[in-house]
């Protein structure tokens, strides 16, 4: 098949160089096994070209990376259209070429780490020259890009090139005080942020929302916002330029109680463990906003967040008593009256009914997730009892099964084998995997025995 002609591949390189960095990287997975000479072959060649330099000019640019995402318009944190970044590196090419060449040649050679860092911080810092003077048509479309995204935000992508430096050291050293807050950490994180309202007086609040842009948690800045300003109270944090932290965090929190709130039995077992999900996370973001600032009870956040708290256990003790109902429904009973003691005995005459089975193990999912999460959240007991309670009904039916198919007393053996994996199944998610394997075993030797052993010839 022959090549793409250079007017199709000129136009494939457009398509290319604008796309998000996802699309370009899950093109260079698609075409990874594509042969040097098919017709895709020069495709594959510059689309790895494109990655090459990509991962360069995040390397170079890796302090504002994280914040050029979409549109740049997130009215919660402060981002920049992600179109900027592709502007800013192309003017950083047309200005500077050669000392990114010599930048990819020390990266290629594993050159002393503070060379490389003291080039990526003389391309920072062109590239703040560069926009500050409008100096190339790219640079005049990052800011114009930026300007469109939010008011005044040329001017905040510049301030926050500005700062760059002193966010890529603190980012190295970002695992460090997060894991270790407190001590020469703390001290650590002080003078960095020093450093950059040294560079510009109101640079504070964009040194924390670039450290924020750099974590897989944002909201956990707040450590490093609390390391800095000593545990401040929260009255202190809230008439601050930082007071946008702590509301924001507070407004997830009460997102996600809403969310787990919403969670409806019918849901399925994927939103069940999303919504437990979420309820570890809002214990979490509790847990950080407690030990980060100083808080009272009585008035401000420290109320808020004492009510958030008291609103997570309500909720969630809620869904857990009715995991213990749902389940109980999902396997049905009824009393015989040939029974002198009329205990309810599980009713196997119909099979199971798929939306109770759904509703069960919507809840249980939800309860199964929790694990980990409970003792911390205040609603342990609540999920104890769970545990206890329905594991005593689950033994009990299921003993109760094994017992109608042993005396040959069931009305359906399909019904059964399926009621008692339906019980497996309650009982993996209280009591784990082992639990629900033994259920399966004992229903296997009850549903299909051992073929008796033929008499040995006289």
């Amino acid at each position: 098949m022959a090549a793409l002609n250079e007017r199709k591949i000129a136009i494939v390189r457009t398509l290319v160089e604008t796309a998000p960095d996802k699309v370009v990287g899950g093109l260079q997975a698609a075409l990874a096994e594509t042969g040097a000479d098919t017709a895709l072959g020069g495709v594959r060649r510059l689309v790895e070209a494109e990655v090459r330099e990509r991962t360069l000019r995040n390397l170079v640019l890796q302090p504002i990376v994280p914040m050029c995402v979409g549109g740049g318009d997130d009215p919660r944190r402060l981002t920049f259209p992600s179109k900027a970044l592709g502007h800013v590196w192309r003017a950083l090419r047309l200005s500077h070429g050669e000392t990114i060449a010599r930048v990819q040649t020390d990266l290629d050679e594993q050159a002393p780490v503070h060379t490389i860092m003291a080039a990526f911080d003389d391309l920072s810092a062109a590239a703040v020259a560069g926009l500050r003077a409008a100096a190339t048509p790219d640079d005049l479309a990052a800011l114009a890009a930026c300007d469109q995204g939010r008011p005044g935000g040329g001017e905040m992508f510049v301030a926050c090139l500005d700062i760059a430096p002193v966010v890529r050291r603190a980012t190295q050293r970002l695992p460090e005080w997060l894991a270790h807050p407190g001590g020469e950490t703390s001290a650590a994180a002080r003078l960095a942020y020093k450093d950059a309202v040294a560079i510009s007086e109101d640079s504070g609040p964009r040194f924390f929302e670039m450290l924020a842009a750099q974590m897989a948690q944002p909201w956990m800045v707040l450590r490093v916002i609390s390391a800095v300003m000593d545990k401040p109270t929260e009255r202190y944090l809230r008439d601050s330029e930082l007071a946008g932290f702590g509301e924001h965090l507070l407004a997830d929190i009460d997102a996600s109680l809403s969310a787990i709130g919403a969670l409806k039995a019918d849901d399925g077992p994927g939103a069940g463990q999303e919504a437990a999900r979420r309820a570890d996370l809002v214990v979490q973001q509790i847990l950080e906003v407690e030990t980060s600032l100083d808080l009272q009870r009585e008035q401000g956040w420290g109320q808020r967040v004492f009510k958030q708290r008291a609103s997570l256990a309500a909720v969630v003790e809620g869904r857990l008593r009715e995991a213990e109902k749902a389940a109980i429904e999902a396997l049905p009973t009824h009393t015989p009256r040939q029974q002198r003691v009329r205990r309810p005995a599980p009713r196997l005459s119909d099979p199971p009914q798929d939306k109770l089975v759904n509703r069960a193990m919507t809840l249980l999912s939800f309860s199964d997730e929790l694990r980990s999460t409970a003792n911390y959240g205040g609603f342990s007991s609540t999920r104890n009892k769970l545990i206890e309670k329905l594991g005593e009904h689950l033994d009990h039916y299921v003993e109760e099964v094994l017992e109608l198919i042993r005396t040959d007393e069931c009305e359906s053996l399909e019904n059964a084998q399926a009621f008692l994996e339906i019980a497996a199944r309650c009982n993996q998610h209280i009591r784990g995997d082992k639990a629900a394997e033994i259920v399966r075993r004992r229903a296997h030797a009850a549903t299909c025995p051992d073929p008796p052993a033929m008499a040995a010839e006289g």
